[in-house]
C-alpha cells in the first residue's frame, strides 16, 4: 500500500479498466457511424469523467477534442439537471464546445438503483455538416452565426426517451439529415456502451472503490506532471509564431506565448498575441487549454493517466478577445483546425529553449481542411465531404520525422481512396508522399503528401489551411520545412488558391492539396542515420 493510501498494482488496473471503456465507446461509435468521416477517418473522441465533471480517462483519440471536452462536461451539468438515462447534446464553442462541427453527447452514470450519480460519459465527433453557409460547415465565415446551428447544452434523451423534437430541429437546419441522424445514434450507442462498461466495474468493485480510484488516478497525474516540472531547468521562456492570414484580411496573425517554470508549476502566458480577427481562426479558450494540456502530457515519457490532473499544476493566462480566447459572436470554424496546432508549434518552441533534446522541430502545423458539397449525380442527393490531410512530422534529437501522418491536435486517419470514390462523386488521381519537403538536418523533417481529387459533378469547395508562406520551423540549426500549397486545376485554368479559399470547381476540374513538410533537427553536417542518436 502505498504512503497516499492507494494500492499501486490497483489503481494500474483501475487505469487500464477506465482507458478501456473509453476505447470501447470509440469502437462502438467507429463502427455504427454513417458518414467516411467518423467511421474511415475516426474524427472522433470519448472520454470518462467523475461525478464531478473531472476527467478521469479518455482514449487515444483526437487530442484537440480531448483536453477541451471537460468544459462541454462541465457547461453540461451547470446547464441541466440529468436523471438516469438523459442525453445532453451540445456544441455551441462558447458553451464549452470548439466548433461547430463537433457535436458532443454527455450522460450521467448512476448506481443500478438510479439514485446516486457516480459518473459521466462522454463522446464527441465532427460531423461533416451542420448547416451554415457552405456544405461542410467549415465556410470563410466572420461569424459564428454564418458557420451552422448552434446547440446549447439541451437534453436529447430524457428518462430514456428520445427528445424528438430536438432531433428534428437540428436534421431540418443541415444537408445531409440521414447522415448526421446515423452519425448522432452512433454517438448515443457509444455513451450506452460506456454506461454499461462502468456499471460492469462498479458491480465488481464497488461503487467507493471505483470512485476513490479515479480520485487517485487524478492525483497520481498531478504528482507526474508536477515531477516533469521540476526536471526543466526553472526560468521563464517565451516563443512566438504566425498564422499566415484569416482568410478576410492579407496579413499574419500573430499567436505568443511565455511558460514560466518554477518549484514543479507552470505559467502559460499568451500576452502579446494578437486580438481576435475577422475570419475564422479565432480559438476559444478551451482549445487553447486543449493545446497546453496536450503538449505537457507529450513531454511525459511515462504512460500518464489521462485525467485532469495534467493541469492542475499549470495556470494557464489568455488575453480576452484575443485569436487564443475569442468572445462571442467571432467566428471560430478554423480556429480548431488550425490555430491549435499553431498554439502547440508556438508552446514546443517555447520549451524547447529550456529542453531542446526533448523537443521536436515543428511539424506540418496545418491540417490542410478541405470540404466539397454538391448534388451526387448517381442518386440525386446532397452529399457533403470534409477531410483533413496530413502532412509531414518534425525530426527530434535522435531520428527523422515521419512522412505523410497527421500530427499535434489532429489523431484521425485519412479516407482510403476507396471508400471515397465509393460514398462521393469523385476520383482520386493521385495520393503520394511530395518528395524533398521535409527540412534537412542531422535528422530530417518528414515530407508532406499529394492529395489530387477529381470531381465528378460541380461542388461548392473551401479550402482552411495553413503553412502556405511560413514555413515549419527547424531546430537546434536544422533547416523548415517547405510550405504547402493547394491548386485548382482543369478547364483552361491553373489558378494556385490562398490558404483560406471558397469557390466554385466544375465536373472534370480537380483539386490539388500538396501539404507541408517537417522541420529539421540540427545542423545537417552532422547528419547521422535514423534511429542513432547524436
Amino acid at each position: 500500500m502505498a504512503s497516499d493510501g492507494y494500492d499501486p498494482i490497483r489503481m494500474e488496473i483501475f487505469k487500464s479498466l477506465y482507458a478501456s471503456v473509453a476505447e470501447e465507446m470509440g469502437v462502438t461509435l467507429r463502427r455504427t457511424a454513417f458518414s467516411p468521416n467518423i467511421k474511415e477517418r475516426r474524427d472522433y473522441s470519448c472520454a470518462v469523467f467523475d461525478s464531478q465533471g473531472q476527467l478521469v480517462a479518455q482514449g487515444d483519440h483526437m487530442p484537440v477534442h480531448l483536453g477541451s471536452m471537460p468544459m462541454s462536461v462541465h457547461a453540461a451539468v451547470r446547464a441541466v439537471k440529468m436523471s438516469a438515462g438523459d442525453i445532453v447534446i451540445l456544441n455551441d464553442p462558447y458553451e464549452g464546445g470548439t466548433h461547430l462541427p463537433d457535436i458532443t453527447l454527455v450522460s450521467p452514470v448512476f448506481d443500478a438503483a438510479g439514485s446516486k450519480l457516480l459518473f459521466y460519459v462522454a463522446n464527441r465527433a465532427h460531423h461533416s455538416d451542420v448547416g451554415g453557409m457552405t456544405p461542410g460547415s467549415m465556410p470563410l465565415s466572420t461569424d459564428v452565426f454564418q458557420e451552422g446551428l448552434r446547440i446549447p447544452p439541451v437534453k436529447l434523451f430524457s428518462g430514456g426517451k428520445r427528445a424528438e423534437e430536438v432531433f428534428r430541429l437540428i436534421l431540418a437546419n443541415v444537408r445531409t439529415p440521414r447522415e448526421r441522424e446515423g452519425d448522432l445514434t452512433a454517438q448515443i450507442a457509444s455513451n450506452r456502451t460506456g454506461e454499461r462498461r462502468l456499471l460492469h466495474i462498479i458491480q465488481r468493485y464497488g461503487a467507493e472503490e471505483a470512485t476513490r480510484y479515479a480520485g487517485h488516478l487524478q492525483d497520481y497525474a498531478e504528482k507526474m506532471v508536477r515531477a516533469l516540472l521540476r526536471q526543466i531547468p526553472q526560468g521563464t521562456y517565451a516563443a512566438e509564431d504566425c498564422l499566415d492570414d484569416d482568410g478576410i484580411r492579407d496579413v499574419p496573425v500573430k499567436v505568443r506565448a511565455r511558460i514560466t517554470v518554477q518549484d514543479g508549476r507552470l505559467e502559460v502566458d499568451f500576452a502579446g498575441t494578437d486580438p481576435q480577427v475577422a475570419g475564422n481562426i479565432n480559438a476559444v479558450r478551451a482549445i487553447t487549454e486543449s493545446a497546453v494540456y496536450y503538449v505537457v502530457r507529450a513531454l511525459i515519457p511515462e504512460a500518464i493517466p489521462a485525467s485532469s490532473g495534467v493541469l492542475r499544476p499549470i495556470r494557464i493566462r489568455t488575453p480576452e478577445g484575443s485569436v487564443v480566447d475569442a468572445r462571442f459572436p467571432a467566428a471560430v470554424a478554423a480556429g480548431n483546425v488550425e490555430t491549435s496546432q499553431r498554439i502547440v508549434d508556438v508552446l514546443l518552441k517555447a520549451f524547447g529553449e529550456a529542453i531542446p533534446e526533448r523537443i521536436p522541430a515543428a511539424s506540418s502545423g496545418t491540417m490542410n481542411n478541405l470540404t466539397l458539397g454538391g448534388i451526387n449525380p448517381r442518386d440525386g442527393q446532397v452529399f457533403s465531404y470534409y477531410e483533413t490531410v496530413g502532412g509531414g512530422m518534425g525530426a527530434c534529437s535522435f531520428q527523422d520525422g515521419s512522412h505523410g501522418i497527421h500530427t499535434h491536435m489532429t489523431n484521425s486517419l485519412n479516407t482510403p481512396v476507396e471508400a471515397l470514390e465509393y460514398a462521393f462523386p469523385f476520383r482520386v488521381r493521385r495520393y503520394s508522399l511530395r518528395p524533398n519537403t521535409g527540412g534537412q538536418g542531422a535528422f530530417r523533417g518528414g515530407n508532406g503528401i499529394v492529395r489530387d481529387i477529381e470531381l465528378l459533378t460541380d461542388a461548392d469547395a473551401t479550402v482552411l489551411s495553413d503553412r502556405r508562406r511560413s514555413r515549419p520551423y527547424g531546430l537546434m540549426g536544422g533547416g523548415a520545412g517547405k510550405p504547402g500549397r493547394t491548386t485548382l486545376v482543369g478547364h483552361q485554368r491553373r489558378r494556385r488558391l490562398s490558404s483560406k479559399s471558397r469557390f466554385q470547381i466544375r465536373a472534370g476540374e480537380h483539386i490539388v492539396v500538396e501539404t507541408p513538410g517537417g522541420g529539421g533537427w540540427g545542423r545537417p553536417r552532422a547528419r547521422q542515420k535514423p534511429g542513432k542518436a547524436k
